[in-house]
């Protein structure tokens, strides 16, 4: 996953990164376009998009495709996943985060994005591994995987602006998955943004404009 980063350089001398991951069974460039649409509004923040390794996803019949970990079965509100796998994920983002804070990046300049599966995994990392600061968290279309683990959030944690974001009509996560992430967080006094769109499983361009927005708002 780290050797594969797609690494979209800032225009100026870089003090702030966005690592973004992609969803199941898609690409590191998925979000190249948004990347570079943000890029001029952000001109000093670094974009890293990491690939998902190749490995059988068994809800889809075990065929091999981009994943960050096996999704076993799906029931409503709930996915089965691999642990095991979520882990080796987990710990290949964080060295990249490490990696960017020891490039220079200030931790709280350091965002981490994820649509989808990517999502699930951004909020594992950033809720239940990550206790170092953290300018904050990109939820696209996901779900919380691991939430229930949690017994206390690190203070560090629950200080971490979360933006999470969901289309209403979306068929794969359900947006009432998207609104337990949202209500967790808020449960736990963590300072959450709310938005959501009339969209399927996808991303729109209100959507890039309010991430923007948002972003310069956190790195001000």
């Amino acid at each position: 996953m780290i050797k594969n980063a797609l690494i979209i350089e800032s225009l100026q001398p870089a003090d702030a990164c966005v690592i973004w991951l992609h969803g199941l069974g898609a690409d590191r460039s998925d979000f190249e376009p948004v990347a570079r649409m943000l890029q001029p509004q952000l001109p000093s923040t670094r974009f890293i998009l990491p690939q998902a390794p190749n490995q059988a996803v068994t809800i889809n019949a075990g065929y091999v495709m981009p994943s960050w970990y096996d999704i076993l079965s799906i029931s409503p509100g709930r996915r089965a996943i691999n642990s095991e796998q979520l882990e080796t994920t987990t710990q290949q983002l964080i060295t990249l985060m490490e990696q960017q804070r020891d490039s220079g990046i200030n931790p709280t300049r350091l965002f981490l994005a994820g649509f989808s599966q990517g999502g699930a995994v951004v909020l594992h990392t950033a809720f239940l591994r990550w206790t170092e600061p953290l300018g904050g968290v990109m939820a696209l279309s996901t779900y919380a995987p691991t939430f229930e683990q949690i017994t206390a959030l690190h203070p560090l944690q629950a200080h971490t602006p979360t933006l999470c974001m969901h289309g209403r009509y979306d068929p794969v996560v359900p947006l009432a998955m998207g609104h337990a992430v949202q209500q967790q967080l808020t449960q736990w006094g963590v300072p959450v943004t709310w938005h959501d769109y009339p969209m399927e499983h996808e991303v729109c361009q209100q959507q890039i404009a309010d991430i923007g927005s948002w972003l310069s708002q956190q790195l001000k």
